[in-house]
């Protein structure tokens, strides 16, 4: 078993360190770490240390022997996945599937067919769930660089996203709408692949123009037809072992 993640925002490049607040809590309280034990510490943007339990104090804080401060390298190419919004927690599952699955960025999107919509305050507090959960998701996985939650964006800025990528692909099944097989399409060795999921009630035929404007096609994973808050996270693996980042 690898050792526990724990996340410090301002990591320090110390030789001993105290780890306390909900953090510490945790680490105390529920995993009930103890002296000798290793655990890892990170800000979650791919700097990371390794440490030793030197103490216990109380309920809350953990006494730590650190080793030096290192920079884990950003992985190529960069995986983004543009997720459509799905109904109720389907959208945490979708974010904690994918950041356990090793996708480096993550996009909300209000597709019109989305039932869902985030207006206001409800949709500050879901994209700060989505958040939550990817660093969340980041620990449990072991992951030192958690991967990014952006602003939900618009179909035009999807398109945006789309023309700037080195691979873009919109995953669509419909037999009147051509699509080509990801298992089989030709992938960058570095650079950026944008992958677009649309909802439950699929990408229209507007969306659709859009995108292959800006350069997606459209690609099919298999014969199955898999659900909004699933199909990002196969797609991820699919695209993680073809450009050997899975090797």
């Amino acid at each position: 078993m690898t050792a526990p993640v724990f996340v410090v925002e301002n990591l320090p490049d110390v030789r001993q360190y105290v780890l306390d607040g909900p953090e510490g809590r945790h680490a105390v309280s529920v995993k009930r770490l103890r002296v000798g034990e290793a655990v890892v510490l990170t800000d979650g943007a791919g700097h990371w240390a390794d440490g030793e339990v030197v103490g216990v104090e109380g309920k809350d804080q953990l006494v730590l022997r650190l080793g030096a401060v290192v920079e884990e390298a950003v992985e190529s190419p960069r995986i983004t996945v543009v997720q459509a919004l799905p109904k109720g927690d389907r959208g945490e599952l979708a974010v904690e599937t994918m950041t356990e699955t090793g996708v480096d960025a993550i996009v909300p999107w209000a597709a019109s067919r989305c039932i869902t919509q985030w207006r206001g305050d409800r949709g500050l507090k879901a994209l700060a769930k989505w958040r939550a959960t990817a660093r969340e998701a980041g620990k449990q996985s072991r992951r030192v660089r958690f991967p990014e939650v952006a602003d939900a964006a618009s179909s035009k800025q999807v398109a945006a996203l789309l023309a700037n990528a080195d691979f873009a692909a919109v995953l669509h099944e419909d037999r009147e709408y051509p699509s080509a097989a990801l298992a089989t399409a030709e992938l960058p060795s570095a650079g950026e692949i944008v992958l677009v999921v649309g909802p439950e009630g699929g990408v229209s035929p507007e969306e659709l123009a859009l995108f292959e404007e800006a350069g997606a096609k459209a690609y099919r994973l298999g014969a199955s037809v898999l659900r909004t808050s699933t199909a990002g996270t196969a797609a991820t693996a699919l695209l993680l072992g073809r450009t050997g980042r899975w090797s």
